[in-house]
């Protein structure tokens, strides 16, 4: 299936039906976010993948009570560093090196001069940019699960603290960021299933400069 038939075909599923998604297409899905860009390479953040019903549950309950959360097939938690290190962009960069076989100090002057740009705009800052690099990898992973026709559903509907303390993120240096879901659509109970697509037309949206 093409990328924009597939997107067409996607919505913001309601109501998930249980069905387990393959392994296969889990690993698609999770390939793609993998692979997303993100600013210097670093991807700041990790996915946390949930199939764990007791889990799922306690998700839920500081979810706002969205069923997606406990009928998807697995629930991915997309959590970004709580905040930029010195060690932390060595590890990237030394990992870097290593599978391209570049000297050793090779990106030493590109480390420094970005250090040198991150750590004067404080954690605040940190926090929020490593969480919009999350959310490149977020988009991927829709786009991936829509060319599977695996339904899921964006969430930012949580109390991310609440998440946290469930995951254990803040200990691990991770804020969640965005959750998604995964399953297959309720068709007899999604009263979004079949509505039309609406999005703002292209003539509004895109804005040509020459």
């Amino acid at each position: 299936m093409a990328l924009i038939e597939a997107l067409q075909w996607r919505y913001a599923t309601k109501k998930m039906n249980g069905q387990i998604v393959p392994q296969e297409k889990l690993d698609y899905i999770l390939e793609a976010a993998k692979l997303a860009p993100s600013s210097s390479g670093l991807q700041p953040y990790q996915i946390f993948v949930i199939s764990n019903k007791e889990l799922q549950e306690k998700i839920r309950a500081v979810g706002f009570d969205q069923s997606q959360i406990t009928d998807a097939s697995h629930v991915l938690v997309f959590a970004a560093w709580d905040s930029y290190s010195l060690e932390k962009i060595s590890a990237v960069f030394d990992r870097t090196v290593k599978e391209r076989g570049l000297p050793a100090e090779a990106m030493d002057d590109y480390k420094k001069m970005l250090w040198g740009m991150y750590e004067p705009l404080g954690q605040e800052w940190h926090a929020i940019h490593a969480a919009k690099q999350a959310y490149i990898s977020f988009g991927l992973a829709i786009a991936a699960a829509a060319e599977q026709k695996v339904d899921a559903t964006p969430m930012e509907g949580f109390v991310p603290a609440e998440v946290d303390k469930l995951l254990g993120l803040n200990e691990l240096g991770l804020k969640s960021a965005v959750i998604l879901t995964l399953g297959y659509r309720d068709e007899a109970n999604d009263w979004l299933v079949n509505m039309k697509k609406v999005r703002t037309p292209q003539n509004e949206f895109i804005t040509e400069i020459k």
